[in-house]
Parts: C-alpha cells; structure tokens; sequence
C-alpha cells in the first residue's frame, strides 16, 4: 500500500501542496521513526506532518502561534503544516486524500458524518479505539468524566475514526446552546411609549403597531420586527412556541414520551403561521425580511432602528447598551406558552483524523492527547497567555494554577480567538469552570439569562441528540432531505409573506409525506432509540 501511495505522479503533488501552504517539501507523511514507550519530551526532536484549516486573521504558519511553540518545547514534536484557508482547504483536503497523497493527520477536519464513513469504509482513516485505549490518558480521562461522549464518537460499526471538539457550556436546559433566536426587544421605545413588556402574542402586536405608529426611530426608518426568515438564530420560529411544539433550525423535537417529531406539520405551527401573517398585513415586519444577508441586518441593527428583531447575542446587532433586553416567552391565544429547545451541543465529532499513510502511530495519538489536558483544551478553543508580541486571552494565576480570560478593552472576542486559538480536538467540560478556568464573562451572562428567562418555560427534557447514522442511513436522509427541507422553508416564506396557509394546509401535509416525511421520522426515531438506550 505504501508504494503505490509513494508512486503518486508528480503533477499531483503539486496541486495539492499549492498556494497557502506554511511548509510543503518532500513526501506528504514522515518517515517511521521507530518509536515505542515514548514519553514527553522526546530526546530528540522529530517531525510530524500535518494538514489543517486556520482563519485568514491568523499566520500563515501555525507555528508562529504561541500555543504551538509551547507545546513543541514540552513535546520535541516538530510539525511540518500545511495549512489552509477557506474554501482552499476543503479542495486540497479532498485531493489529499482522493491521490493517496496523503498527511499524517488532518487536524480541523470537518467531514461529514458521511464523509467520515466513506474515508473509513475506503480504509483513507484508521479506527482510534486502540490508539485511544493504549495511548491517551488526557482523552480517556474526560469519557471516563463525560461518558456519553464516546457514545456520540463511535460509528455503528463500533469504531472511532474521528477525535472530537467538546464544549459544554451549561447542562440541559441550562445550557447555552438550548435556544439560538433569542428575542431582542428595544426597552427604550417602549419606556418613552409608556408601554409594557409583552406577555402574550395579542400584547406584542399592540407593541408592534405602537412603534409603527410612533415611529421612535424617525423619518421613517422604524422598523417594528425584523429577522432573516429560515436562518438559525436570525429566525423568528421562537415565537411559535405561544402556539404549539414551536420551530428549530432542523425543525425536529423529541417529545417527553421520547416520540422524534417535525415541527412543521404540527397544527400549533399552522397558527403560529397565521399569526405572522396577520403581522405582515399590518406592515408591521421588515420588507427585507425574506431576502437579507447578516451584514444587512446588522448595519440596520447598529443604526437603532429595530423594535424587536432575533439573534444569538445582541452585542452583534445593537450592542450592549441598554437600549434591548430579552423579551420572555409569550402567551398564545390559548395561554399556551412554550420555548423550543434547539438540538444544537457543543460537539463535532471529526476535529481530527489519523490517515493510512501514517507509520507513526504511538507518537501521533500521544501528541494529540496533549490537547485533551485541560489547561491545553482551554487555550486551544480560546487563545492563550504570555504571549509578547499578540494580546493574550488569558492571564495565568500562578497561585491558583488557573487560566482567567482578561478584559479584552474593546477587542472583539471572536477576532483574537481566530487569530491566536488552534481549535482542534479538545474538551472542555462544565467541571473545568472555577478550577481549570474562568467562564467567559458573554458566555456566563447568556447562560444567566437563559436560565432565567427561558428555562421556566421549556416543556421538552429532550433534545434529538448527536446520532451516528450509518452509510445507508445518512444516503437515505440526504436524499429525503434535499427535497423536504427546502419545501418546509419555502413554505414558510411563502405563507407568512403572503398567507393562504390554512386554504394550502391539506395540500403541503400530503406533499410533506410524498416526499418521505414518514421514511424521515422512521429513520430519526431509530437512531434517538439506538443512541438513548
């Protein structure tokens, strides 16, 4: 196998080590060292290499980030990049592996579930579960803390082909990925209104109308709601929750009986429909609800011009003045009041893979159990400390041998992790906070308000969790959803822009099941049951 991988043409080699790469020379994997029993630091330095994914803000070679540097000096581990940005990595990673021309490891992988399986079935990856077993103490040592992660890692087969990026943040209910669209209402126009905060879906369209009316914005420019129909957190499915099951971004619950459902044929979605349309009529939604992009929305949401409008952290759209806070959950007609929990944790299973051509394989899992030490995990998922010449994330606190994320002063979060973090595998769990490391002060405030707002009042113990489908499974739901999913999110479109949701209601429930629908919820239920036994 290694000759034919070697005997790949030349021609190959260099399209695949084009451009954008640190470090390209020579063959595309290490020679055998011959290494066993090893231990850290080596006593001499070898050379692993390795293909991986960074943002454009960050180097160009990764091993100008500190992270690196440090863990090169405690590990003598020397690692030969070939990095990547953007839609460049996906085509080099691709041919990599179609050519045989192939690295040690791909580190921020980003396969597919069915992308994982093919590359395992073809034999392109290796199983880890010895290598995790023999070699990798840190790793084990957090499923042994968090067992149900090795669970969601290994394929129905029964092996592992993938190391994982873990990231809890907050437990059930409570945790910070239970809602996306938060509601953000503007509490200045309704304090010069004289008006109250909303606690029923009547009360909101009488808020919507005010501000209309009012126009607290001026020379027209208010906007009573706005959202981006059919986009994650940007979508305004939490307000169907006054109504019924209420929507998601995958439009899927699990009710407390365990039952997997859609959200989109549920009679509570049809009303919650109706009453969008009803706020559409009365002009009270953004004309550019159903079309725009993020930086549309935002450049209006950094002008003050929203009543309420719908996202992840209002310190993307309106900052964090005191002009917005989160609005709760509303009562329906009914009195009905729910909030639908997103399926969304703080998982991937394909940070990281080990291909055939690697002769290394002690000192590849070794390596990368490095990043499965707390202290690494943190940094690697955050930023660092100590570093000279970038601003740091982090200080460490010699005395509580403790990372402690630092005012940034006015640096975006995001930005310095992207330019100084190495993502990866890692694993941080909720027992790391207050010993390991602070909370992140964004993090603990969502996490403060979603216990306080939206706990109360989510009805579902369950989300649809991380299932491992198989090959058959994953073309079977790939070929029904390519269909369904996009006639569910033009339906919804449709319907509230337009209406004609009740007249149409008989027509789109029997074109949902000749599409697959039940095929769908047959294949989902069985792997809730496999995955919850």
């Amino acid at each position: 196998m290694k000759v034919l991988l070697k005997a790949v043409s030349l021609l190959l080699i260099i399209l695949t080590v084009g451009a954008g790469c640190s470090d390209n020379s020579g063959d595309t994997w290490s020679e055998d060292y011959g290494l066993s029993d090893i231990s850290f630091p080596l006593d001499e330095k070898v050379t692993l290499k390795i293909m991986t994914e960074s943002s454009p803000l960050a180097p160009v070679d990764p091993n100008e980030k500190s992270i690196f540097q440090r863990l090169e000096e405690e590990t003598n581990v020397h690692i030969e990049w070939r990095n990547f940005t953007g839609a460049t990595f996906g085509e080099k990673r691709n041919l990599a592996m179609t050519s045989g021309d192939m690295p040690d490891a791909i580190m921020n992988a980003g396969y597919s579930d069915y992308e994982l399986l093919k590359l395992a079935k073809d034999g392109a990856v290796i199983p880890l579960n010895d290598l995790i077993e023999d070699y990798m103490p840190n790793l084990k040592a957090v499923l042994e803390e968090a067992p149900e992660y090795r669970d969601m890692m290994t394929a129905p087969d029964g092996n592992i082909y993938a190391f994982p990026w873990i990231e809890e943040l907050g437990q059930g209910k409570e945790s910070i990925h239970s809602v996306d669209n938060f509601p953000w209402i503007n509490v200045k126009w309704l304090n010069e209104l004289g008006l109250e905060m909303p606690t029923t879906t009547e009360e909101l369209k009488e808020v919507l109308i005010a501000f209309r009316d009012n126009d607290p914005s001026g020379n027209g420019q208010t906007i009573p709601m706005s959202f981006i129909i059919n986009d994650g957190g940007q979508d305004p499915g939490f307000l169907f929750g006054s109504f019924g099951l209420g929507d998601n971004w995958d439009h899927t619950v699990v009710t407390n009986d365990g039952e997997v459902k859609l959200t989109s044929n549920d009679e509570g979605y049809k009303e919650a429909i109706k009453f969008m349309n009803e706020l559409q009529g009365e002009d009270l939604i953004d004309i550019e609800a159903f079309e725009q992009e993020w930086p549309t929305y935002v450049a209006k949401g950094q002008e003050g011009r929203y009543g309420i409008y719908f996202t992840w952290d209002k310190a993307n759209i309106s900052g964090m003045n005191g002009d917005y806070e989160l609005m709760p959950p509303l009562e329906g007609p009914d009195g009905h009041k729910n909030v639908a929990r997103t399926n969304g944790m703080g998982f991937d299973r394909s940070k990281m893979v080990i291909t055939n051509a690697n002769q290394n394989l002690e000192l590849t899992a070794k390596w990368i159990d490095q990043f499965y030490k707390p202290t690494q995990s943190v940094q690697n998922n955050w930023g660092t400390y100590g570093d000279e010449d970038m601003q740091n994330i982090f200080e460490f606190d010699k005395e509580e041998n403790m990372l402690k994320h630092l005012d940034l002063q006015g640096t975006a979060p995001v930005e310095l992790r992207e330019r100084t973090s190495v993502g990866g595998p890692l694993a941080i769990l909720d027992s790391y906070y207050g010993e390991v490391t602070t909370m992140p002060e964004d993090a603990s405030w969502r996490l403060d308000l979603m216990k306080e707002v939206m706990v109360p009042h989510i009805k579902a113990d369950n989300i649809f969790p991380k299932v491992f489908f198989s090959l058959e499974e994953l073309d079977r739901l790939s070929k029904i959803e390519a269909d369904l999913l996009p006639y569910i999110e033009r339906k919804k479109a449709e319907w509230i822009a337009n209406g004609n949701v009740e007249e149409e209601w008989g027509e789109y429930l029997a074109e949902l099941d000749r599409l697959g629908l039940q095929e769908w919820l047959d294949i989902k239920q069985e792997g809730y049951d496999r995955s919850t036994k």
